[in-house]
């Protein structure tokens, strides 16, 4: 079948991007073919730095001939209704058809041509192209990313005739703008009727068209060059996508730098490198550091082999690093206090006070935190105290993603415990699902009281995330606390009994009164501003609890077991995940799925019941007449008391599990052999205690309620 090549055709199109236009062109493409009635064997999107293109296969000549029925009003019906349902048909009376007293519109639809089907999506596109920014450009009204210039349409080899803005369409494009077959400019025009043929032109004139492909072609050059030398890329896949999306014929050149700028952090020499000149860096496989040499990616092949490139490119980044030396020789000068100092004046938040205050709410957390993960109580006051002190140096204010890191190589550099400097240096830690967690405990003591208190104060002041909106990326700071509770072991519960630090600090911080000699687990007294602050930490925890659905989701887990053992009102996460796992595990086995199917119609017994007003009384005695069923689930119930409580305390629960399956083949007896609702009140009484002191037991464990099946 026929197939349909467009391509967008402008100036430079922002790397960052790339993917999304190409995940948008192909979502708007399907829609509006869809919407003709068309279902294409294949759709394909590809961006570049110059063009976006989209190739359908499988699309009909023309739409098929359709029929359709349009229901008017009943017969008998106002003059006005049956006029207006005429004018909306196009029609006459005498061409309606009456069918069980209403009038009814046949009308025969010829299918339109695709070529005018796709004059009009590809305009629509264009005009409604959701650019994150758009432009104008000279008398045209049209908005583009950049300058649009050219736009090639066929479809079945022949061109879509249209134009948008004085631009027709046609089966021109051009390849690379400097590089070009044969002697004089680049820029080099050439034909395409189909999808092969402009594959193939496009590669003829130096331009890859295939994202992937680049970054092939860019990773094996690199490689190569370091292979030719001795030395090992240095990978960076998020540069790796930035320079695919600059350079339609990329070209992999090895520079050299001056080696006495290896005395810098190797972070500072990367992030010169990569946030302002896009180069990778390589290391010394012999020392495993950095290498005194780059690799930038250029869009052109030269005749040299790159030499005059890479000699350019080294004179630049002399010069950055120079800047980076400038500002490491300026701040080991100053030290942490003036910068602390300097903290007063820098606002955290308009709500949320300066970075200072922000600093002293998260000494008094991470004082408080330190002996539940192990760490030294008078390290973490200091560590604490320091950790944002390099958010006024100068190295950070041109590199704002060194914060942390730069605070640990100068802590160093001023000769400050170890400890402390490690600390400073990994409290931003996890920056992403990818990223390590701290592992040192006063490492971990800092990091969860800078993410805790920002959790806890922008809760406090409701700028919640929302939707797919988080600006302050407060789910990543929970996942980030999930994550190092979890990964370390750590025992740390999120809600205190009693006012747990999180809310004696919500509390303190809500009134405006927290300050480093106050502890954050103070005892909260019964006032309004306390019962509002323990709203804020249960929504807080609700929270977490969304969060840590989303990290045992990832790994297999059920929601709905998350929910059954949140609601024991348990805080501790390490406990609740071991739980959970030992519950999934528990309702894998015919044991678990058997009498999760009992609990629920035990449950649903006692609930009709007690909305009838049954209350269990007094204790759970076995009348002397009662059935062998209701002997053994009560003789059950009785053995496995101790054992489970044993279990439960030893946090055991894959033992609690084994004690639960005991009472799976009693209670299908009793629920099969057993008439609960006996019209003896004595034998009912008992019966619904029975069950009543099952659901209790296995509610020990978790809230069976909850879980599905």
């Amino acid at each position: 079948m026929p197939q349909l090549l467009l391509e967008l055709f402008s100036e430079e199109i922002p790397a960052r991007m790339q993917a999304g236009a190409a995940r948008d062109l192909e979502r708007m493409a399907r829609e509006h073919l869809a919407a003709a009635g068309f279902l294409p064997e294949a759709l394909k999107t590809f961006a570049g730095p110059r063009r976006l293109t989209l190739v359908v296969e499988g699309l009909p000549i023309a739409q098929a001939d359709r029929k359709e029925e349009l229901k008017g009003p009943r017969v008998g019906a106002p003059p006005q209704a049956l006029e207006g349902f005429l004018r909306k048909a196009g029609l006459t009376q005498d061409q309606l058809v009456e069918r069980d007293g209403v009038w009814m519109a046949f009308i025969e639809k010829t299918g339109r041509p695709t070529t005018q089907i796709v004059a009009e999506m590809v305009e629509a596109i264009i005009r409604g192209f959701p650019w994150p920014k758009s432009m104008t450009w000279g008398a045209s009204k049209l908005r583009w990313v950049r300058p649009l210039k050219r736009i090639l349409c066929v479809f079945d080899r022949e061109v879509v005739p249209f134009a948008i803005e004085g631009i027709e369409a046609g089966d021109v494009t051009e390849g690379h703008r400097f590089m070009r077959v044969g002697y004089g400019w680049g820029g080099q025009p050439f034909k395409a009727r189909d999808f092969d043929e402009y594959a193939k032109g496009l590669l003829d004139h130096f331009v890859v068209l295939d994202v992937e492909e680049r970054k092939s072609r860019i990773l094996e050059g690199c490689k190569t060059l370091c292979f030719a030398r001795n030395l090992e890329l240095v990978e960076d896949l998020g540069l790796l996508e930035e320079v695919a999306g600059l350079a339609e014929w990329p070209t992999p050149v090895l520079g050299d730098m001056d080696p006495a700028f290896l005395d810098l952090p190797g972070e500072v020499i990367r992030t010169s490198m990569r946030t302002h000149q896009k180069y990778f860096a390589v290391r010394d496989p012999a020392t495993g550091g950095l290498a005194p040499h780059f690799i930038t990616i250029a869009n052109v092949q030269s005749a040299d082999g790159g030499k005059v490139i890479a000699e350019g490119n080294a004179k630049v980044l002399s010069s950055r690093l120079s800047d980076a030396r400038f500002f490491w020789d300026e701040d080991v000068k100053v030290g942490f206090e003036p910068w602390l100092d300097k903290l007063n004046g820098v606002t955290f938040h308009a709500k949320l006070g300066t970075m200072a205050e922000r600093v002293e709410r998260i000494v008094a957390l991470a004082t408080w935190i330190a002996p539940q993960v192990g760490a030294d109580v008078e390290k973490a006051r200091e560590a604490a105290r320091l950790a944002k002190g390099d958010l006024a140096s100068q190295m950070v204010g041109e590199f704002p993603e060194l914060q942390g890191l730069m605070g640990g190589y100068y802590a160093r550099e001023f000769g400050l415990d170890a400890d402390i400097a490690g600390a400073i240096r990994d409290h931003y830690k996890p920056q992403g699902p990818s990223d390590a967690v701290p592992a040192a405990p006063l490492s971990v003591a800092v990091a969860l009281a800078d993410k805790l208190d920002t959790l806890a104060g922008f809760f406090v002041i409701d700028e919640k995330p929302t939707g797919s909106k988080d600006p302050y990326a407060l789910r990543r700071a929970a996942l980030g606390v999930i994550r190092t509770i979890l990964d370390g072991g750590h025992r740390l519960p999120l809600l205190f009994a009693g006012g747990s630090a999180l809310l004696g600090f919500v509390r303190l911080f809500k009134s405006g009164m927290l300050n480093v000699s106050l502890r954050p687990d103070a005892p909260l007294p019964e006032d309004e501003d306390s019962r509002a602050a323990r709203a804020v930490v249960y929504d807080l925890l609700a929270f977490f609890a969304d969060r840590l659905k989303v990290t045992l989701k990832d790994q297999g887990k059920r929601h709905d077991l998350v929910d059954a053992v949140f609601a024991l009102g348990d805080d501790d996460l390490v406990r609740i995940v071991a739980r959970v796992e030992a519950l999934d595990g528990f309702l894998k086995t015919d044991d678990g799925k058997n009498l999760l199917a009992g609990y629920k119609r035990a449950s649903n017994i006692l609930k009709a019941e007690e909305k009838k007003g049954w209350k269990a009384q007094g204790g759970r005695e076995i009348l002397p007449d009662a059935s062998a069923p209701e002997v053994q689930l009560h003789d059950a119930l009785r053995m496995i008391e101790k054992p489970l409580a044993d279990a439960l305390a030893a946090e055991d629960f894959t033992a609690a599990m084994r004690e639960l399956a005991g009472l799976r083949g009693p209670v299908d007896a009793f629920l099969d052999g057993v008439f609960v609702n006996s019209d003896v009140p004595a034998e009912r009484d008992s019966r619904l205690k029975t069950l009543a002191a099952v659901r209790d037991a296995m509610g020990q464990v978790a809230d069976f309620s909850l879980i599905g099946g």
